[in-house]
């Protein structure tokens, strides 16, 4: 077994290296620990500053130097509507970075999503039915925001507009 300091340097590596989100499970295998001991590894990591992402597919460095823009969008529709969102956006050349809703009791609540492309969509509506999971906008009647990368103003036009057609973009009018 690695020491823990080595660990965690190793972990970094591999992190910096992916292409795609590090699977803890993977990592705990990887070095013959558990789990849980690789989710501490990531938190002391976390505290000494590192930007690490964590989503249902695993963890990322969170490298802002993506030359991608960002905004948010707000949004409402029903649970039934949330393939035809987030295809619409990916189809269009965006990136749903997470799903945001303004909570009563706790205040802004963030999930992190991460999807890029239709296979990423299908990967999320297939977790969401198998762990019977609950969307966060089913607790603000629908509403929500996604942060949005996307790589140039045309693009966001596109989404908007999409978005806009299906009825799920929050219009200003409404």
């Amino acid at each position: 077994m690695i020491e823990g300091q080595k660990r965690r340097e190793i972990i970094l590596e591999e992190l910096s290296k992916a292409t795609k989100n590090v699977n803890a499970t993977q990592l705990a295998e990887k070095f013959g620990v558990s789990r849980q001991i690789v989710v501490g590894d990531i938190a002391l990591l976390r505290a000494s500053g590192i930007d690490i992402v964590s989503n249902s597919r695993g963890y990322r460095l969170n490298k802002k130097s993506t030359g991608l823009l960002e905004t948010k969008l707000a949004v409402k529709h029903r649970p039934d509507q949330v393939e035809e969102e987030l295809r619409l956006i990916v189809k269009n050349g965006g990136t749903v970075v997470d799903v945001i809703i303004e909570h009563e009791l706790y205040g802004e609540i963030k999930g992190t999503v991460d999807i890029k492309n239709d296979d990423e969509v299908t990967a999320f509506l297939n977790k969401v039915e198998q762990a019977h999971a609950t969307l966060l906008s089913s607790l603000t009647d629908g509403i929500h925001l996604h942060t949005i990368q996307y790589p140039n103003e045309e693009t966001l036009v596109k989404i908007k507009q999409a978005l806009s057609q299906a009825g799920i973009l929050l219009e200003e009018n409404e």
